[in-house]
């Protein structure tokens, strides 16, 4: 009888009936404590079931709130009361009704045997481990928390927010350094004895009354002023998530607690059949004093948490869908922006596309409809170039299109003329390459046949747009990969950005590009920008043209010797 066990239990009492069976066959003596908010009929049958037991009492009863000093009473009465009863035991195990013995009781008590002044307690400094969830952390000791989280959350976070307005701080009791962690202990009974007999009791008790969630900080706290030996681990496997609550397990997990080596796991599924029935495992000789080993079950659980926070890039699901700016990537895999070289080359998609393999799109956001590589109406995955359908959720058009083509990159053509909902998008994605060819956007204007003053009131506005977009895209918050190129300089050495275009498109380095597609007709294009800037529009971001500036397609000394037809 080196063993007792104390046991929590406010629900599911067939499966806390079961796990009691389990103790008391391997020789360990326990006591109960149950809920007051169970029933009387309930209570009354769940202590006739175990009258059979000699070894099984039951505590005084109190109402148990999470995050409240009546667990830590419940555990204190019921602490008090197997010490007394059965000076035989040397260690006392903390567990709950939900908690489930993975190895043999014996292999425990050996355990334990073998480190009889060892108390395995997780104890921690709020300054040491990143623990807390819900903003509190060293404030959980120095304000006052007389309100149940879980039943009067408003009032709690009121009284919160008036002690931090007056800069109220508690004192904290002489000698006492706050620390936290797992409420599932294990301690010796020396330890556990000088907790519950401390003459300086009452001003702690009165003190870890109103901090938020003792039974998390008040053994932890206390072991450390009365233990000779600490090893700060529980000994029962239980897992939080990244909001603070605890992992289920089912089932399906029963190959991997076979695994962990560990003594108890918590919290058990009361209809994981399979689990109750194949633990706590047989004794077969093997296992021995074999420390526990959860770091397999930590790397499974810390994959879990990954992705149900961050998912797999560029598909959103139910846990991160709402939560804007998850640390992931918000598409699958690179994709190309290419903005004004369309306008500057004639023929540039079909060129690019048989350069590189990849798809290339025309203006995907276009006003008038999604200009899909094929021109289809309906594209992979069933998008429909629908503007309506697509304005809907632009950003998820994008990632859609890019998930449904994964393996094969993507490409799109945009600008100031399309629809801009996309752009903080795009800048803060990582996996988005951004070509811009600033002020292409007016060589359409050029070539068109309209009056002067519509393409002036044009010109100003695109141009509005554009130094709008460009300050989004050289934002400290842009993580894509960014070019801009004003179209003065991309016209006088365009080959190193066509060249690096077609190797991160291809995903490697590809041979010096011996064709490119013809530049278009900008024979007097300067004088043009000359005649914006007499009529009051100041075209900046094109760069400076000279006046005389003259370009034609088969004008050869104009050309550089790598543009071949």
């Amino acid at each position: 009888m080196s063993v007792g066990v104390i046991m929590l239990v406010h629900t599911a009492l067939d499966r806390a009936e079961q796990a009691i069976r389990h103790w008391v066959d391997g020789g360990c003596p326990v006591v109960v404590h149950v809920d007051r908010k169970v029933g009387p009929k309930q209570y009354a049958s769940f202590v006739d079931a175990l009258s059979d037991l000699g070894t099984v009492q039951f505590s005084r009863r109190h109402t148990c709130d999470w995050g409240t000093w009546a667990l830590v009473a419940a555990t204190q009465d019921a602490a008090t009361q197997l010490l007394d009863s059965f000076p035989k035991v040397r260690h006392v195990y903390l567990a709950s009704g939900a908690c489930l013995p993975l190895r043999p009781v014996s292999e425990l008590c050996a355990y334990l045997d073998a480190r009889p002044e060892t108390d395995f307690i997780e104890s921690s400094t709020t300054a040491d481990v990143p623990w807390t969830v819900g903003g509190l952390d060293k404030e959980r000791f120095t304000l006052r928390f007389p309100f149940s989280w879980r039943r009067h959350r408003k009032i709690f976070d009121l009284y919160v927010k008036l002690q931090q307005l007056i800069r109220f701080r508690r004192r904290i009791p002489d000698g006492v350094i706050p620390h936290m962690g797992s409420q599932w202990w294990c301690l010796t009974r020396q330890t556990l004895s000088a907790i519950l007999k401390d003459p300086r009791r009452p001003a702690h008790d009165r003190y870890f009354r109103k901090v938020w969630i003792p039974d998390e900080s008040y053994f932890q706290t206390m072991a450390r002023l009365h233990s000779t030996k600490i090893e700060s681990r529980s000994l029962t496997l239980s897992k939080f998530d990244y909001q603070g609550k605890p992992h289920i397990f089912y089932d399906d997990h029963l190959a991997m607690l076979q695994r962990s080596g560990c003594f108890v796991a918590r919290k058990i599924w009361r209809r994981a059949s399979k689990l109750y029935d194949a633990f706590p495992e047989p004794l077969n000789g093997v296992k021995g004093l074999v420390e526990p080993n959860p770091s397999s079950v930590d790397r499974v659980f810390a994959n879990a948490v990954d992705r149900r926070t961050r998912g797999r890039p560029g598909l959103y699901m139910q846990s991160r869908f709402p939560t804007i700016d998850r640390e992931n990537a918000v598409t699958v895999g690179p994709y190309s922006v290419l903005q004004g070289l369309a306008q500057t080359f004639e023929g540039f998609e079909a060129w690019l596309a048989n350069q590189t393999g990849a798809d290339v799109h025309g203006h995907l956001y276009a006003p008038d409809r999604a200009h899909f590589a094929d021109q289809s109406s309906v594209y992979i995955g069933g998008l429909s170039d629908d503007p309506t359908l697509r304005d809907y959720n632009a950003k998820m058009f994008l990632t859609n299109l890019l998930w449904n083509t994964r393996g094969t990159h993507q490409a799109f053509q945009f600008g100031p003329t399309d629809i801009q909902t996309i752009n903080w998008m795009i800048a803060k994605d990582t996996n988005a390459r951004i070509t811009v060819v600033a002020g292409a956007w007016i060589i359409p204007l050029f070539r068109a046949r309209q009056t002067f003053s519509d393409i002036r009131r044009e010109a100003a506005r695109l141009q509005r747009i554009e130094h709008k977009q460009l300050k989004i895209l050289r934002s400290p918050f842009a993580k894509a990969r960014v070019r801009v190129q004003t179209l003065a300089e991309f016209v006088r050495s365009p080959m190193d950005t066509l060249q690096t275009i077609v190797d991160e498109m291809s995903g490697q380095p590809r041979p010096r590009l011996t064709e490119v597609p013809n530049m278009v007709d900008l024979s007097g294009f300067g004088a043009f920008l000359q005649e914006l800037r007499n009529q009051g529009m100041h075209p900046f971001l094109t760069g400076e043209f000279p006046t005389d500036f003259d370009v034609r397609p088969d004008d050869h000394p104009h050309r550089k010797p790598y543009l071949v037809r």
